[in-house]
């Protein structure tokens, strides 16, 4: 570890907490249809949207019309993007002239984007053409992002409000979700990212002559060994500014390039590297200041901001501290590679600092973009992510969903506090009730549910769950594992390691994003429907303060618990014991 890469670990901290009051601000305003700087320029396009729509602005939704409003229309806009993708050969802007794509990977795709997981078992620049980045994932990446902060403002407004029974308008709140806030921020990002050099425009593929040939050996599948010398080198580009700006703001992390971040056309410079590590956290954080905002207790807002600050501290601590020590079976001063840390798979360009960073921050949140890759870590530097993923991603979290994470967590943290000092928990004036906490505990419980099975299944199926598999032992299991946590919770990173592109993993990946969106927030927001309906109740001295370090830190307790009770015995068998193993002489 170096001074100056924890320079730049904490001045990113910083400017993140700078941006997080503005933005907060902004939001509220946004939510609460308050006039904006923005208002002269959108708000006649959203008025035009609500006739074309047959929208009615005024009216609210219950909890149970929300969900069923968003859940339609997630099932109808996968249903679009699925069919792009199949009859991709017969549409425009395809000047590869790449094939359709097949019906359990463009299953599998589809449900991804959908649930703003924008994980990839393909190879983007060979499988998508240009219509079906723009129309199909680009589109995606604004509206699952749109309908998480959507979800995310719906749950505060159930907290804020007192005796009512609807929590706002699903359509509304993603149309200004939309409007607001992603479309102007990703129109001057995109421009931003083109002026450092990332790519926009829609020519074909360039072929180029190797300055220098390589002779490459392949072994076929019959055994036979075939050495054949490489002159020529495909340079894939195309609107790649456009989408990557959105997949960062958004936390969708769906790159147009298979390298994702780590490639120069989406990441060229080190001041790319920084703004997109800054969109990544930006609408997570903002969230918790108009959480304060809305409910009138900014000081809460700010206790959560510092539980999650303290989250992402000890993460990128862990993280940078194992991969700056390297592969302790590679010691000496004479080995120049490891005395300067574990350079494997890491982003050469920004070094191991920003590498760790950036890995810590993509998986606090449900972004899921990579500039460099998991798999290649060492075993306690690649648990930090997977344990990131584990806890929920509640850590800024994802446009939205890390808001409506953490105030599940919130829930279950007053419920404890209240059984310590026997009285009935309450948060913000609200009494938390049966309900309530049994919504809760079915949000924690559901997400183990599909990751532990799958993961089971797969573990001990030669034939489709290990067939694919690279490592053995400790390391594999992490991959499997890591797979399925990650579609579960909507990140949308890769151990890597594995290869998932079989009907086996695109089926059982895209079921389980599929239950990790849309099965959990059902819960969370019938608690922002009962709490919208409840009477405010006058703080006493018996009432648990949630504005104070105390609370920060129960909330941190908690979050780790939950955590560590459900997932230890998969990291103990997992990193856990690779790291044993790796101390002891012994790789995979």
């Amino acid at each position: 570890m170096t001074n100056n890469g924890w320079f730049q670990i904490l001045f990113f901290l910083l400017v993140v907490l700078a941006l997080t009051k503005p933005l907060g601000a902004f939001m509220t305003r946004v939510f609460n249809r308050e006039k904006t700087f923005l208002d002269p320029a959108l708000r006649p396009i959203e008025k035009i949207l609500y006739r074309l729509t047959g929208v009615d602005e005024t009216t609210e939704m219950g909890w149970k019309e929300y969900a069923g409003a968003m859940l339609i229309f997630s099932g109808v806009t996968m249903a679009v993007l699925y069919l792009i993708e199949r009859v991709q050969n017969w549409l425009p802007l395809n000047p590869q002239k790449l094939a359709a794509v097949p019906p359990d990977l463009a299953f599998n795709t589809a449900a991804s984007f959908t649930t703003n997981t924008n994980w990839q078992a393909y190879v983007p620049e060979t499988t998508m053409s240009y219509l079906t980045q723009m129309a199909g994932l680009a589109y995606h990446n604004f509206i699952s992002a749109a309908v998480g902060v959507a979800l995310a403002i719906a749950v505060i407004r159930g907290i804020a409000r007192r005796e009512k029974n609807t929590i706002g308008n699903f359509w509304v709140d993603m149309t200004r979700a939309t409007l607001w806030v992603l479309l102007p921020a990703c129109i001057v990002g995109a421009l931003f990212l083109v002026s450092q050099g990332v790519v926009q425009n829609f020519k074909p593929y360039t072929t180029v002559q190797l300055v220098d040939p390589q002779t490459v050996q392949t072994t076929g599948s019959d055994g036979k060994v075939t050495t054949q010398v490489v002159r020529e080198q495909t340079i894939a580009q195309g609107p790649t500014a456009s989408q990557e700006v959105i997949k960062e703001l958004g936390t969708n992390g769906g790159g147009f390039f298979n390298a994702n971040s780590a490639h120069p056309f989406e990441n060229p410079n080190p001041l790319t590297n920084f703004f997109e590590l800054v969109l990544i956290f930006s609408i997570g954080s903002g969230l918790t200041y108009t959480l304060g905002q809305m409910t009138g207790s900014q000081r809460h807002g700010w206790a959560v901001w510092c539980a999650m600050a303290i989250l992402f501290l000890a993460g990128v601590t862990a993280a940078y501290s194992a991969e700056a020590r390297g592969n302790p079976l590679l010691p000496g001063p004479a080995n120049h590679v490891q005395s300067a840390g574990n350079t494997e798979g890491k982003e050469v360009r920004f070094g191991i600092a920003n590498s760790a960073l950036w890995a810590v921050v993509t998986t606090d949140t449900s972004c899921g973009a990579v500039n460099s890759m998991h798999d290649s870590y060492t075993p306690l530097g690649g648990m930090i992510p997977l344990i990131n993923i584990l806890i929920g991603e509640v850590v800024y979290g994802g446009a939205g969903s890390g808001l409506y994470g953490i105030i599940v967590f919130i829930i279950l943290s007053v419920f404890i506090a209240g059984l310590m000092v026997g009285r009935t928990p309450e948060y913000l004036g609200k009494k938390i009730e049966a309900f309530d906490v049994k919504m809760a505990m079915l949000t924690v419980l559901i997400y183990p549910l599909f990751v532990l099975v799958f993961t089971g299944i797969s573990v001990v199926a030669p034939k489709f769950g290990l067939s694919s598999l690279a490592n053995t032992g400790p390391h594999g299991l992490s991959e499997i594992f890591y797979a399925y946590a990650e579609a579960g919770a909507n990140n949308g990173s890769a151990f890597a390691g594995l290869s998932a592109n079989t009907l086996w993993y695109n089926s059982t990946i895209g079921a389980t994003m599929l239950f990790g969106r849309f099965f959990m927030v059902i819960p969370v927001l019938a608690i922002a429907g009962s709490l919208a309906k409840k009477k405010y109740v006058p703080q006493s001295l018996g009432t648990f303060p949630v504005t104070t370090p105390l609370f920060t830190g129960l909330l941190i307790s908690v979050i780790l618990i939950v955590g560590a009770l459900t997932f230890f015995p998969a990291l103990s068998l997992g990193p856990i014991l690779e790291h044993l193993l790796m101390n002891a002489g012994k790789t995979f």
